[in-house]
């Protein structure tokens, strides 16, 4: 091995833990439930998980999980454009398009590569992308990968749009990009707004649902719950969280997707979905589009967990969904809160630059469907006991 390369690796490591930036991998020996066994440790309360609507290990999923193992086998075998393409595949786009109400949709081992995907793919030199400033580190990085002119908007900040809209007029396309829900704040993006300013200045819109798809709009996401999902040309959807499965996809225009289907990178060069993972994921949106309790329950526990969190001095944010972050500030002080919170069994994870600006650091928690009353009634306590122990509250 190269005596440099390890050299430098183990003082980035060692510089990380100085920043108290070092996070070791939490393992978890349970399925993900309301309460989880991590290393060893049985009857933790789990707030880290996106599996919003508690369907990661619901019976109807494992069991179509298990009826696909049997007909078509444990792996597809090749990428989609060989021979990889099954008809299970087929029918889960099709069954996302009518969930979702648009003509297509194609499906990718990930939300992160189906943004690889897509952004490169509908752009190029003569272009220009206007981009959220607190995009997903995906979208970042399917911007990187275009060849298109970039262009970063303040915050959810419709001044700043426009200006940037007025400044990229020369471009020959313009694609404005936005999350629906921001992941770190719980926020959501104006999408009215931002609808209008793209139908005043001829741009294309894209919306990355990740943490809309399955909690807002019925489970279909952002833009249906403002009525604005026809205005919207690119939807990106996670079958990894509320979903309770795996993968990414595109949801818009038949031309959309046969472009993607022709040229996308991720979609040419990696292998297939599981059958499994397919089969399973039809089950969940079955499940999401015929039992709204799973969403309400969400709802009602949410809300009850800020309104816990917020009794006891805690800062949430401006969150407006389910993602509840409670601010602390300081990276070593975040990571000394999770410690004591999994010292009163309760896994919430400090969230430290750099997916956060320094100084902002925070446990994200996360209520789902799956908590009782009970549960949350717990970990409020913990929260307590740890935030008082700690000086937070």
């Amino acid at each position: 091995m190269n005596d440099t390369l390890q050299t430098w690796l183990g003082g980035q490591i060692q510089a990380l833990k100085e920043q108290n930036l070092y996070k070791p991998l939490v393992v978890m020996d349970s399925p993900s439930g309301a309460r989880i066994t991590v290393n060893g440790r049985p009857g933790i309360i789990n707030l880290s998980s996106n599996n919003y609507l508690g369907l990661a290990n619901h019976p109807k999923l494992k069991e179509a999980a298990t009826e696909a193992v049997k007909r078509w086998g444990a792996g597809a075998g090749a990428v989609r454009p060989i021979i990889g393409t099954m008809q299970v595949h087929m029918d889960l786009e099709k069954r996302l398009a009518e969930f979702k109400h648009v003509e297509a949709t194609l499906v990718f081992q990930s939300g992160f590569t189906a943004n690889a995907g897509v952004i490169p793919t509908i752009t190029d030199g003569d272009d220009a992308i206007i981009t959220d400033e607190l995009n997903h580190a995906s979208i970042i990085d399917g911007v990187r990968l275009s060849k298109a002119s970039r262009k970063i908007y303040k915050h959810n900040d419709m001044a700043s749009l426009k200006e940037a809209l007025i400044d990229t007029q020369g471009a020959k396309k313009r694609l404005i990009i936005t999350d629906g829900v921001f992941s770190m704040d719980g926020d959501v993006a104006p999408l009215p707004d931002i609808v209008e300013l793209a139908k005043q200045y001829d741009a294309a819109i894209m919306v990355d649902d990740a943490h809309g798809s399955g909690v807002l709009g019925g489970g279909r996401g952002t833009a249906y719950h403002f009525g604005v999902h026809n205005e919207i040309d690119v939807q990106l959807g996670t079958l990894s969280k509320a979903v309770g499965v795996m993968g990414g996809y595109i949801a818009g225009s038949g031309a959309l997707i046969d472009w993607l289907v022709q040229r996308a990178r991720p979609f040419l060069f990696s292998t297939a979905h599981t059958p499994a993972t397919a089969a399973a994921t039809i089950a969940a949106i079955d499940l999401m589009e015929n039992d709204p309790s799973f969403t309400e329950r969400l709802w009602e526990n949410a809300r009850y967990w800020k309104a816990g969190l917020q009794a006891l001095g805690f800062n949430t944010g401006i969150s407006e969904t389910p993602i509840t972050p409670v601010m602390v500030g300081e990276e070593a002080a975040a990571q000394a809160l999770q410690r004591a919170l999994l010292e009163e069994g309760v896994m919430a994870l400090a969230i430290v630059f750099p997916t956060v600006a320094r100084g902002k650091a925070r446990i994200r928690s996360m209520p789902s469907a799956m908590h009782s009353k009970e549960d949350l009634d717990d970990a409020l306590g913990a929260f307590e006991r740890a935030g008082k122990r700690l000086g937070l509250i």
